[in-house]
């Protein structure tokens, strides 16, 4: 039995009385991370903003196994939000399917949903009409050739049947609901609506693939509405990366559960208040580049020395030496290190211990 197959579906149950103390530490660190945007820069929020959309593009795909270079994502978001970050990275149309899907969720939420719109959303994330080596039926509903649709782990012969979705057949019916409901039902408080529309989406399971990508841009679209914000400064796709087993176990026990989803909704709002208090750091990476910039904004810095300050500010990967700065900045080694040097002097950068070849720096 699936909650789909409960005779009163999708009559959804809940207790409010329990869930009041969540919703009461959601407002809170939602006010808490309001109240910082107020006392920073439209160009700041501009950059936190870009930040948090480039996390829920990069970590709603690496939810389901697949890694998007987090250059490319971000140049393609800031290309579209007409942010200046410097030089651009190209990006596949892959990456700017996932991107344009995320943007119109975040951003025409005062726009109804409808299936053409879910169905540019699925033709966006699959422009090839392939999911890895196979081919699937894009931006149509899954046909009835394909049931069950099943949701399985382990190795062939040994799997392990998580979820089976409603067959086919119903689905006409099942996302026509779905949509009024999302469209025209007002008797929830907003963040429970998200919370319900991620999951009764993903429990449809309408295409032959991206329903968990789709579910969460739904949720994103559920609440940038209830934010009445055309701007992100939170992921929720991101925390749910970071507990991404405690998001498919909850998902597992509440699709084999009942309509009551009280333990769903309270394990939804505990994520979105992570979620919240987790841009407070990112807050803090992006006003300590503003100052570090303000700063340094008089210093007589060439393009290569601005790019690869750039990629320390935001958090280099491993240890930066002379070698790595020629082959990001394309350079030959003595050009390289004049950079680096010229750098140390201004006392920007400076030297880490160990000598010779193991030499790294770091902002100083």
């Amino acid at each position: 039995m699936y909650i789909w197959s409960d005779e009163a579906w999708p009559a959804w149950q809940y207790d409010l009385e329990r869930l009041a103390h969540p919703l009461s530490e959601v407002a809170l660190a939602q006010g808490i991370l309001l109240g910082r945007l107020m006392d920073i820069g439209a160009d700041q929020r501009d950059m936190a903003s870009l930040t948090a959309l480039t996390e829920d593009v990069v970590k709603t795909s690496a939810i389901e196994g697949e890694t998007l270079n987090v250059a490319s994502v971000r140049s393609s978001l800031a290309r579209r939000l007409g942010v200046d970050i410097g030089a651009l990275t190209p990006a596949d149309r892959h990456i700017d399917g996932v991107v344009e899907m995320i943007l119109d969720a975040t951003q025409n939420f005062d726009l109804p949903l409808t299936q053409e719109r879910l169905f540019g959303w699925h033709a966006a994330l699959f422009p090839t009409g392939y999911s890895g080596m196979q081919q699937i039926d894009v931006a149509t509903w899954r046909q009835a050739e394909n049931d069950p649709m099943q949701v399985v782990s382990g190795a062939y012969g040994k799997q392990k049947v998580h979820f089976e979705a409603p067959p086919a057949a119903a689905l006409p019916d099942e996302t026509r609901r779905f949509l009024n409901w999302i469209n025209h039902d007002e008797t929830h408080p907003p963040l429970i609506k998200a919370g319900l529309g991620h999951l009764w989406f993903v429990t449809l399971h309408p295409f032959d693939d991206g329903n968990g990508r789709i579910a969460r841009a739904i949720g994103d679209y559920l609440l940038s509405k209830a934010d009445r914000s055309r701007q992100r400064f939170y992921s929720v796709s991101a925390q749910i990366q970071r507990e991404r087993n405690a998001y498919y176990d909850q998902l597992e026990r509440t699709q084999k559960g009942t309509l009551d989803v009280t333990g769903w909704l309270a394990w939804f709002l505990e994520t979105l208040k992570h979620a919240f208090e987790q841009t407070s750091f990112t807050l803090n990476d992006v006003i300590a580049k503003a100052r570090f910039w303000q700063t340094w904004r008089q210093a007589p810095l060439n393009e290569r020395q601005t790019r690869m300050l750039n990629k320390l500010l935001d958090g280099f990967d491993g240890k930066l030496t002379s070698t790595k700065w020629g082959q990001i900045a394309k350079c030959s080694p003595d050009t390289a290190l004049r950079d680096i040097n010229e750098l140390i002097a201004l006392g920007i950068l400076k030297r880490t211990e160990g000598g010779g070849r193991s030499t790294s720096y770091v902002l100083a």
